[in-house]
């Protein structure tokens, strides 16, 4: 079994990752978490992977519902972390201020 580390997605682009989690049957297999900066609260929140949909209309962009059913677009390049089986595998660095 190939262990999955930061160093091994470290230049990967989200997207490439967020598909590899969709269509890679072997790698897809496992608990996945998306951790997304919510610009409202100003901090990370993290979502389970399954809770998450894509559009073909979209392709650069998930959507999710929120606890009081409202739809929410979140932007790839706001992905900040990717969990799979509660281990980091894949992070953007923080931006400097």
């Amino acid at each position: 079994m190939v262990r999955v580390t930061d160093r091994f997605f470290a230049m990967t682009p989200i997207h490439e990752v967020l598909n590899r989690i969709r269509w890679d049957p072997d790698f897809g297999r496992g608990n996945f978490e998306l951790g997304y900066l919510d610009r409202v609260e100003g901090q990370v929140v993290v979502v389970p992977f399954r809770e998450v949909e894509f559009s073909e209309d979209d392709p650069q962009a998930f959507r999710l519902i929120d606890t009081e059913g409202r739809s929410h677009r979140v932007p790839f390049h706001r992905v900040r972390e990717v969990y799979k089986d509660g281990q980091r595998i894949w992070h953007r660095p923080p931006v400097a201020k």
